[in-house]
């Protein structure tokens, strides 16, 4: 009787340590964006992510010289994303979006979005923000 009680011990905390590390490696908000930068853009996309623990979406857009710069945005878990009205068919490679949101604070092309609209259509749907906690 004590071998399966240690068993269920044993592996109950290996669970639970695991959480706790996979929880660990997982950034805040303000750790990689700042919200006091907001920032939007206007792309084409080039590239969708529906990962865990974020959806990743890439855009080219136009500098100030015309050079296309590839800019990545993070939106929400893909359950958050689902829960904004998107699903992995609503977007599409090619498709030119305007993204608002927060600049990454080490300046490089990336930022954490709030909102997507579509250039053509005027629909807009929200990205599950971690700086809104996935509203």
């Amino acid at each position: 009787m004590k071998t399966p009680f240690k068993l269920l011990i044993a592996a109950t905390s290996a669970a639970l340590l695991g959480t706790a590390f996979q929880a660990s490696a997982h950034h805040s908000f303000a750790a990689e964006f700042d919200s006091s930068k907001p920032i939007t853009i206007q792309g084409r996309v080039t590239r969708i992510a529906w990962t865990n623990p974020h959806v990743w979406i890439y855009l080219n857009v136009p500098d100030e010289d015309g050079k296309l710069v590839n800019w990545g945005f993070e939106m929400g878990a893909p359950q958050q994303v689902r829960n904004q009205g998107w699903d992995r068919d609503t977007l599409s490679t090619g498709d030119e979006i305007i993204v608002e949101g927060s600049l990454a604070r080490d300046g490089s092309a990336r930022m954490n979005a709030r909102s997507v609209t579509w250039a053509d259509t005027g629909l807009r749907l929200g990205a599950a923000s971690s700086e809104t906690n996935g509203r």
